[in-house]
């Protein structure tokens, strides 16, 4: 079963889905996209990709440093990330 909730705010995407034994946070931006990944069981660390099937390119403990991560690659400021309800929890 693949939970997704999808959200739209400041020009900005973000996808949350479960799926493939993680859950992904995907943003979306003129073309280009962040990911911040996470195992389902939601106790390791996150890792930003660029997209739901890129590249790893950090990872982190915390979430407010993989969502700085996800905007500087979008060309944006963090406050404008909107982030679903169900990936407010993401991080250690």
């Amino acid at each position: 079963m693949t939970d997704t909730e999808t959200v739209t705010a400041n020009g900005v995407a973000a996808r949350y889905e479960e799926t493939g034994g993680e859950r992904l946070l995907t943003f979306s931006r003129d073309g280009r996209e962040a990911t911040v990944a996470q195992n389902a069981e939601g106790y390791a660390m996150l890792k930003v990709r660029s997209g739901p099937d890129g590249d790893e390119l950090e990872r982190y403990y915390g979430f407010d440093m993989a969502l700085d991560h996800a905007a500087e690659l979008l060309g944006v400021a963090v406050p404008d990330l909107p982030v679903p309800d169900a990936a407010a929890d993401m991080g250690m």
